[in-house]
């Protein structure tokens, strides 16, 4: 499940570097480099943890279209990932994932004008790597051990920009960013249906259209 103009490349590159150009910017921010070594509105990350971890997504991204797929990962679809992936049960209990949050504090380490100037670089490979001819078209996720198709990867990264963005900007009292239509559309169609599976139609009409009538939380994590 993907929106389906994700599957033209061009549109595809212009969201990822749409959101990408955001997060940059986001980040990039005084207030973000000046709270660098302070708590972030996430639990267990430092401003600058989360900055990295924010800004890290295209790194992912181009780094996993450059290694061909192992021909004996399964390739499953999006919302199957997100069903499988262990982090998801773990948040939904309101844990965290000390192990990650321990990688990005410590990337953080190297400061904030290396940390951008990494996510610059990557932002220039970006469009070079989505060009380049994949067969199968699809990205492996070694930490989890399936692969996804390319526009599904894309829509994850694109995810974690749009809600980590959010929570970079409300550590340091920055407006959360706008993105582009076109990764609001994506990210959101994928929001619903993972909060979809798991609370069910009712839940789920009922907050969008019947607030008297919600019982409460429909967050997808």
């Amino acid at each position: 499940m993907a929106v389906a103009a994700l599957h033209d490349r061009a549109r595809l590159t212009d969201a990822l570097v749409a959101s990408t150009r955001a997060s940059i910017d986001l980040a990039a921010h005084a207030e973000v480099r000046d709270a660098w070594e302070r708590d972030s509105a996430c639990s267990g990350m430092t401003v600058g943890g989360l900055a990295h971890h924010l800004l890290a997504q295209t790194g992912h991204i181009v780094r996993g279209l450059r290694v061909p797929a192992p021909g004996d990962a399964p390739v499953i679809g999006l919302l199957d990932h997100y069903s499988q992936a262990p982090w998801v049960a773990a948040s939904r209990d309101g844990e965290t994932d000390p192990d990650q949050d321990e990688k990005d504090n410590a990337a953080a380490a190297a400061g904030h004008e290396a940390v951008v100037a990494g996510a610059r670089q990557a932002l220039a490979e970006l469009p070079e790597a989505l060009a380049r001819p994949r067969d199968p078209d699809v990205v492996h996720i070694p930490w989890q051990g399936w692969s996804l198709a390319t526009p599904d990867f894309a829509t994850t990264r694109m995810m974690e920009m749009v809600v980590h963005g959010d929570d970079l900007a409300a550590s340091v009292g920055l407006p959360t960013p706008e993105h582009d239509p076109l990764v609001v559309e994506a990210v959101l169609d994928l929001l619903v249906h993972v909060s979809l599976s798991r609370h069910g139609q009712v839940a789920l009409v009922r907050a969008l259209s019947r607030p008297q009538r919600s019982g409460g939380d429909v967050s997808a994590f």
